[in-house]
């Protein structure tokens, strides 16, 4: 007889999602270096962006999880290689113990542009491009830097880049090259066979058995980070193509790798890696609460696929950094606020670095938020200790909606700050 799927509340469901991303609870003591590669591996996948009118993407992901560590701990775990770059869901880090199966799907993954622009630059401009990879192998790692411009182009995005930089591109798209290190987060590239030496890699690169067994693997994966999932949010994780459906996923249903699972109030079935059996359980029993109270990056797992948290958490959230500043509603790079398992709002800021001052230029909480002291006592607190950390010692705050909050949020805000720097 089949057992019949657990069932779980949407809170529920929202709480086995934020366990598994590792933003259930505040953590209970100060970060350490592992704790990085930890989190790292828990995502699977830590998306970069270079964006830093507050902290770069990747660096607030982890805030997010870890509280306030020394942002260095990054750039020392990839320069020691503990975690290597590739193009995943998008420009991401991942534990380098994932390259074998990562780079053999990015292999298959023939469609996707960065792989499409690096092939075509191999068939047009292979002689320079196999002068550089000789100047890199005879001299070591590069940066796109060390040469200097010589077509008398600006410079500015990808469309501005020199000829060197797309040479060093592709050929990290296409395997021969990966990313050593950063320096004030521009890549250092260096051979493969290299980076993998140093990581302690080199013996252990073989590919998956075949397609079939990498995408697999990957929908594990998906599953196991997301720690609740619906069959029509699994490919985006890794950009799988063709979309995951119920039916791909009944031979883990079957072979107990995956479980199925109720969630009320949806008319689909959702899926639980086996591996967050213990998690799952103490969510259908109220067991698992969330407390944790922060600020998330534009590009957060939790909140990169629209669709996803607006099913999960009834909330709407659309990146405008990329959209004409006249027709941005909330801001240009605006965070969601994470609090007790809920997305309750967002927030614009920007980090005055030279002046250690920290700006929330807008604050707006979500329609249907629950305004108590409860709340704006943990979002004051959440807000000073990410302005702690960005090094301000001053905060100060713009258009806030509800209006009635505002006072309260300055106070407990200015308290709070007042508190870290003591």
């Amino acid at each position: 007889m089949t057992a019949s799927p657990t069932r779980l509340t949407i809170n529920a469901a929202r709480a086995l999602h934020l366990s598994a991303q590792g933003l259930l609870r505040q953590p209970t003591r100060r970060p350490r270096r592992d704790d990085v590669l930890t989190a790292i591996q828990r995502m699977r996948l830590l998306q970069i962006d270079t964006i830093h009118v507050v902290a770069r993407s990747p660096y607030l992901a982890l805030y997010s999880r870890l509280g306030a560590y020394p942002q260095q701990w990054l750039d020392e775990l990839l320069a020691r290689g503990g975690i290597f770059e590739t193009w995943a869901h998008e420009a991401c880090f991942a534990p380098m113990t994932d390259y074998p199966l990562l780079r053999s799907h990015l292999v298959d993954k023939g469609h996707h542009w960065a792989m499409r622009n690096a092939t075509r630059l191999h068939d047009e401009q292979s002689r320079g491009m196999l002068v550089m990879l000789d100047h890199i192998r005879e001299h070591g790692a590069v940066r796109s830097s060390d040469f200097e411009r010589t077509d008398g182009k600006p410079s500015g995005g990808w469309w501005g880049w020199k000829d060197e930089k797309r040479w060093l591109e592709a050929w990290f798209g296409v395997g021969e090259l990966m990313v050593a290190r950063r320096e004030k987060f521009q890549r250092v590239y260096d051979l493969t066979e290299r980076v993998l030496a140093n990581a302690g890699m080199l013996n252990h690169v073989a590919a998956a058995d075949s397609n079939q067994d990498t995408r697999r693997l990957l929908i594990e994966r998906s599953i196991h980070a997301l720690g609740i999932a619906r069959a029509s949010w699994i490919a985006d994780y890794f950009r799988l193509r063709p979309r995951v459906s119920d039916d791909e996923l009944r031979p883990l249903v079957d072979e107990g790798i995956v479980h199925e699972v109720e969630v009320r109030g949806w008319s689909m079935p959702a899926y639980v890696h086996a591996g967050l059996s213990p998690a799952m359980i103490a969510a259908a029993e109220g067991r698992l609460r969330p407390t944790l109270t922060t600020l998330l990056s534009p590009f957060d797992p939790v909140v990169w696929d629209r669709s996803r948290a607006r099913e999960l958490f009834g909330f709407d959230y659309r990146l405008e950094c990329y959209v004409p500043a006249a027709k941005r509603r909330h801001g240009y790079f605006v965070l969601p606020i994470l609090h007790r398992g809920r997305l309750v709002g967002r927030l614009d800021a920007k980090a005055h670095r030279q002046i250690d001052m920290f700006e929330v230029r807008m604050f707006e909480l979500e329609s249907d938020a629950r305004v108590d002291d409860t709340l704006i006592t943990a979002i004051a607190a959440a807000v000073a200790r990410f302005a702690h950390w960005h090094g301000a010692d001053r905060l100060t705050w713009g258009s806030i909606r509800p209006r009635d909050m505002a006072s309260a949020l300055k106070r407990e805000s200015a308290v709070a700050l007042k508190w870290l720097l003591r």
